[in-house]
């Protein structure tokens, strides 16, 4: 059962490899040149194993000691979570151990495949679930040990180096909305994402666009439901 759950996972989870591994090396070296030795990356990509808000931890672990500043940063960089967590509801039912570290282990690129992927009937959806969250902490994690590790030896400019995260999710949306028979979530995404990126700007558009996305959502939820009869 096991076997057949994580052979049926870890395709699912190649394109987060590549894209993972570029990142947590930028991390682990980014870590590195701010003085910190390879401990700090490999602990805190397994306790926090949130990509934004480690790259922020590392200002943040430079800057003087701010306690409430740093509770209110990570909760809104973390915040739309909150929302992956409330589509994750069902999903999560009745997985016994298994829930508490799904729901810790549940970052941006693991809810995308847990949500979307077509798991065969005769794989156990719980196993499938958790060895696509195990692989994906696992390399984030070896990418930013071995940043760490490497930081003295490698010397590169890691900028524009995040946009591999952007160009996966483009694909993995588009092969979502292919699947999809009525295209009227994805619109209002697209457009709520729009619309606040064009009123809050792109460094405070994300937390607007998740809550007008799930109010328009619930205002539609009737004629969705509809249509998918």
């Amino acid at each position: 059962m096991k076997r057949k759950a994580f052979l049926a996972a870890f395709p699912h989870t190649l394109p987060i490899f590549a894209g993972f591994w570029f990142l947590g090396l930028a991390y682990g070296i980014l870590m590195h040149s701010a003085g910190f030795s390879f401990w700090y990356p490999m602990f805190m990509s397994m306790t926090i194993f949130g990509g934004s808000l480690e790259f922020i931890a590392v200002r943040l672990l430079l800057s003087p000691f701010a306690p409430l500043q740093t509770l209110v940063v990570s909760l809104l960089v973390q915040a739309r979570h909150l929302f992956y967590g409330i589509a994750m509801l069902d999903r999560f039912r009745g997985m016994g151990w298994k829930k508490p570290y799904l729901i810790f282990g549940m970052c941006d690129e693991t809810f995308s495949i847990n949500y979307t992927a077509d798991i065969p009937p005769d794989v156990d959806r719980g196993w499938f679930m958790v060895f696509v969250t195990l692989l994906n902490q696992f390399y984030w994690v070896s990418g930013a040990t071995l940043g760490g590790l490497a930081g003295g030896l490698l010397q590169f400019n890691t900028k524009g180096l995040s946009f591999v995260m952007t160009a996966m999710f483009t694909v993995i949306f588009q092969e979502q909305l292919k699947k999809e028979k009525q295209k009227t979530t994805a619109a209002v995404g697209l457009g709520c994402s729009l619309v606040c990126l064009l009123l809050f700007g792109p460094d405070s558009f994300m937390i607007p666009t998740m809550v007008s996305i799930l109010a328009v959502l619930l205002l539609l939820r009737n004629k969705l439901e509809k249509e998918e009869i």
